[in-house]
């Protein structure tokens, strides 16, 4: 088992690292906005889903080769900010009547895998993962895999947690400034920019990464 001390060190950098502003966060702050509280806990559960896929990738080593395959990194980076900047159109033109009614319906489900993709489009998060986990992995306990799930598992209830709380305030907001068609078009806006900028962040983060 981990020492307890330890774990609770590791409890409060996660809490503090879920709470600092970043992509994710941004991610559900606009879609819970825009969608209502239902619509970012749904997000919220596609982006803790990506991070189980990274908590697994870390846990057996995969994580490790993406560092042998820059290209590849920035492959899935791009593909993930030419997905959100395909999201950022939908909300620019959502204001249009005629393109309104040409879009279609957003579903719950597409929702949770907007989640998701953005998630695993960012594969930094296994490096960082990769980084930050291996800290608090107590050398007297076996497995190192298991402790790496483990600990994992406590980062996504966190963000699980943290995210969720986001989107309970984000959502009741929304839907009084939703009330407005004027605040409305504006709140279609910035939930455009947020996307646009989180993409920028993507693609410039690409760069950064080791060859």
């Amino acid at each position: 088992m981990i020492p307890t001390e330890q774990l609770l060190s590791f409890i409060l950098a996660s809490t503090l690292l879920c709470l600092a502003p970043g992509p994710d966060n941004l991610f559900v702050l606009s879609h819970s906005a825009r969608f209502g509280y239902r619509g970012g806990w749904l997000v919220t559960l596609g982006l803790c889903t990506g991070l189980v896929v990274h908590t697994t990738l870390v846990a057996w080593g995969l994580a490790a080769l993406l560092l042998t395959y820059p290209i590849a990194l920035q492959l899935i980076q791009w593909a993930g900010a030419l997905y959100l900047l395909t999201l950022a159109w939908q909300a620019f033109t959502s204001d249009h009547p005629g393109v309104r009614q040409q879009q279609p319906e957003i579903r719950g489900f597409q929702l949770y895998r907007r989640g998701i993709i953005m998630n695993l489009s960012n594969p930094k998060v296994s490096l960082f993962f990769l980084a930050f986990l291996p800290q608090f992995v107590s050398n007297d306990a076996q497995p190192m895999s298991g402790q790496l799930m483990f600990l994992g598992g406590v980062f996504i209830l966190i963000a699980l947690i943290v995210f969720a709380a986001i989107a309970y305030l984000a959502g009741n907001l929304g839907r009084w400034l939703n009330r407005s068609p004027g605040i409305s078009l504006w709140l279609e806006r910035i939930t455009g920019l947020v996307f646009v900028a989180i993409a920028l962040n993507l693609m410039l983060g690409s760069v950064g990464i080791p060859d």
